[in-house]
């Protein structure tokens, strides 16, 4: 897909191609406001597996599955087997991991990482355990692992867990606990792992230390000030530079993720009246559960906060709810009862929308029936937005697919029995994923520009012309391999990099477009939205040659 999908494709890819895995780019363009390990990774794939867009994936389909994997294990160390399915159950059907995992987002790898650390964190210090230096190795080695995943925030989280967790105890200030987490050493391993690619950076980007609180247009303060005052200190303070993000209310931000953990969010009340006072392992695994969880959220109410910023927390949740479906108490089967009936209203729902549409023809492709609402695409949810009941034209399969799917999971609340109930759910998470996966298909000349891609590719050479920001078609620069022009598109994700000393000169005005586009040379231009409009406002038709067109989106020429 287009936007950050195939940017962290493509630099990886980039990476191969140039052999600097420090410095990541797009376009030529100097990009440095993630961490790398992501890149690294997705190179690695690609190296091994070849560049394909499904080789790209392969990196964040296993860190959700070693999530899930975590999560059980850790659940069956704390409170046995069966509660250790449930929580490894929970995580990998929840309706959260599986939609930021259609993404190439970093957020499933530290949510791993954090998950291994808090892990750790409570072996090392737990009275039993008999080698408390094997577990706090481990637990830096996750703190290093996530700060080149995601940055500062890899370490924050799970250590202010620890410490919301030693302070309800007691313990913050019990020697006993310090010297099993081997303090020093893990700082040695941290920093073993994370530093030489933070000063491998800050050596390429000089100014070398730099802590103004302001940046704007037109200034460079090299790689220290942006990765981490810029893109930490300020955009936890909502103060960042450039403000290409948007933030959830922090309402939302709370209740959505009773969404997240659907379908097991039900049994929440039955996690509520579980132990969490006794001093036993799964009572203490149950309260680190709640520290975790609060920090976490606690952290993002004052920051600014995307959808997929909690994903962290699910393993906390996770490990909550299935302690509590283990014990399959009145309040569980309260639940059960909840989920059902809600699945039923899905169900209804859908059978409504299918019968409102059943008539409606769906020609061309899906764009056609959406509305365009680019004030929200800063929220990774923000797309959801331009559905019209004539889109739903279009997803009758999909629809299909969902409401049995929701079908399945009613009737399964009110008729099946003991923990089977639990196994049926799973399923209808399984045909509901299957529904979802079939509604992205259908909405992928939309979101990915791979059709103008492919027919840029059968075309003649030419100069390739990108009218708006890079990310708008991220996906042609992965399917192409090709640099481009970016024509008014010093905005959002590369200005700061464009700013660097010796960064290409990519961008181009509506002058020099012109300039470019009235030569004799052939030159292709690649436009949606009101970038159309902007396009043949400024061109002579007799000078515009439509080469492809999809999702919205054109591809044209200035020559036959």
């Amino acid at each position: 897909m287009d936007d950050v999908d195939a940017v962290q494709a493509q630099i990886a890819h980039n990476m191969l191609q140039s052999g600097d895995w420090v410095i990541a780019h797009l376009d030529g363009v100097p990009y440095v406001e993630k961490s790398p390990l992501i890149y690294w990774l997705i190179a690695a794939s690609l190296r091994l597996f070849g560049v394909h867009d499904w080789a790209a994936r392969i990196p964040v389909a296993l860190a959700a599955i070693l999530v899930s994997f975590l999560t059980y294990r850790y659940g069956r160390w704390a409170f046995g087997k069966l509660a250790g399915f449930y929580s490894g159950l929970v995580v990998v059907t929840c309706v959260g991991l599986f939609l930021f995992t259609r993404i190439q987002i970093p957020d499933v790898m530290l949510t791993a990482s954090v998950c291994g650390a808090l892990w750790s964190f409570q072996r090392a210090i737990d009275p039993t355990e008999q080698n408390p230096r094997r577990p706090a190795a481990v637990l830096a080695i996750c703190l290093g692992i996530g700060l080149l995943l995601k940055g500062l925030i890899a370490v924050v989280i799970p250590v202010g867990a620890m410490i919301f967790y030693l302070l309800t105890t007691r313990q913050l200030f019990s020697r006993m606990v310090w010297s099993r987490l081997h303090l020093f050493t893990g700082c040695l391993i941290v920093l073993a792992i994370a530093a030489p690619w933070h000063v491998l950076a800050t050596r390429r980007m000089p100014p070398y230390f730099d802590f103004t609180l302001h940046s704007g247009p037109g200034e460079y303060h090299g790689f220290f000030w942006f990765y981490f005052i810029n893109e930490h200190v300020l955009r936890f303070l909502n103060l960042r530079y450039p403000r290409d993000y948007n933030t959830v209310p922090r309402l939302a931000f709370w209740l959505l993720h009773l969404l997240w953990l659907f379908p097991w969010s039900v049994y929440f009340p039955a996690a509520l009246k579980l132990d969490y006072r006794s001093q036993d392992r799964p009572s203490r695994t149950r309260l680190l559960a709640v520290c975790w969880a609060g920090f976490v959220l606690l952290f993002f109410t004052f920051s600014t906060t995307q959808e997929y910023y909690s994903m962290p927390l699910y393993p906390a949740l996770a490990l909550l709810l299935g302690s509590a479906m283990a014990t399959e108490n009145s309040w569980v089967r309260s639940g059960t009862k909840v989920l059902g009936t809600i699945s039923a209203l899905c169900a209804v729902a859908v059978a409504t929308l299918l019968y409102l549409v059943r008539h409606m023809d769906a020609p061309g492709d899906i764009s056609r029936a959406l509305e365009q609402h680019p004030e929200v695409y800063t929220l990774s949810l923000g797309h959801m937005g331009d559905l019209t009941l004539q889109s739903f034209a279009y997803l009758k399969l999909p629809l299909l697919i969902a409401g049995i799917a929701f079908l399945v999971g009613a009737i399964s609340a009110w008729m099946v029995k003991s923990k089977h109930v639990y196994l049926a759910t799973a399923l209808m998470m399984v045909l509901f994923f299957h529904a979802a996966r079939n509604a992205l298909v259908v909405f992928d000349p939309y979101l990915s520009s791979r059709p103008l891609a492919e027919a840029l590719l059968r075309a003649p050479a030419g100069q390739l012309i990108l009218n708006g920001q890079y990310y708008a078609f991220s996906s042609v620069f992965f399917y192409t391999n090709r640099s481009a022009l970016l024509w008014n598109g010093r905005v959002n994700n590369l200005v700061y990099g464009s700013y660097a000393p010796g960064s290409p000169d990519v961008f181009i005005d509506d002058q020099q477009f012109l300039s470019k586009w009235s030569a004799s040379s052939r030159c292709y231009v690649l436009s949606d939205g009101d970038g159309i409009g902007h396009l043949r406002a400024l061109v002579n038709p007799s000078r515009l040659h439509l080469v492809a067109e999809s999702g919205g989106k054109t591809l044209y020429s200035n020559l036959p």
